[in-house]
């Protein structure tokens, strides 16, 4: 007689297999929001010692008795020294702005994020062609150099001009001007002991206008010596 083939084991469902994969990612989802939810005290505390230093606080060094606390203590003697900076900068540029213009001379602060323009209108500055301050402008560049110097960012000192041109003198073009102007402040401000690491000065000429050179009023807007400070 024949012999009976064995009865072949049933297939699964196919939705029995969808279902086990299923439940595979959510023990997998479920293990992974454990992990996350679980804090290691160790890396904690060495987040807060990178943070701490960084802003100026107190150096956090790793101790085992502080693993072993819920809270970890923290010294803040100079914190935010660049805040404090920022803000002795606005004071300082606010108080030289009003002096200037009590003597009816024109100036603007203009901010975009960390950098600071202090913008100062040449015309009672500088006479017409020439580099070389009028002496009634002197103190309020070494005013201005020895607030800046308080608080010890960087400057750049630009000289701009508008689109006149030069006629005789010493500067054959409007950049050779410009330059020599910022040049001429920036020894001034060598003189009243800023940083020399912490200078520097460019001439734009006419090439880089706030307004149009189409009017006597837009052209003196141009003539400025800006100081751009860097307070990041």
């Amino acid at each position: 007689m024949p012999r009976k083939k064995k009865e072949e084991c049933k297939k699964m469902p196919g939705w029995l297999i969808s279902f086990g994969d299923l439940m595979s990612l959510l023990l997998t989802f479920f293990i992974l929001l454990f992990s996350m939810g679980t804090i290691s005290l160790e890396k904690f505390h060495m987040v807060i010692k990178g943070l701490t230093e960084s802003l100026g606080g107190r150096r956090v060094y790793l101790e085992q008795k502080l693993l072993n606390q819920s809270n970890v203590p923290l010294e803040f003697p100079q914190m935010y020294p660049k805040i404090k900076r920022r803000k002795m900068l606005t004071k300082a540029l606010l108080d030289i702005q009003q002096k200037l213009k009590k003597s009816g001379i024109q100036a603007d602060i203009i901010r975009h994020g960390s950098i600071v323009r202090f913008r100062i209108n040449t015309d009672k500055f500088f006479p017409v062609g020439g580099a070389t301050p009028y002496p009634e402008a002197i103190p309020y560049i070494f005013d201005l150099c020895k607030r800046l110097k308080e608080v010890g960012f960087s400057v750049v000192i630009e000289g701009h001009t508008d689109n006149t041109p030069v006629r005789g003198g010493k500067f054959k073009s409007n950049l050779e001007l410009s330059a020599e102007r910022a040049l001429s402040i920036l020894k001034m401000f060598l003189q009243c002991g800023y940083p020399e690491n912490l200078l520097a000065a460019r001439g734009y000429g006419p090439y880089r206008p706030i307004a149009p050179n189409d009017s006597p009023r837009n052209r003196a807007k141009n003539r400025r010596v800006e100081f751009v400070i860097d307070a990041s």
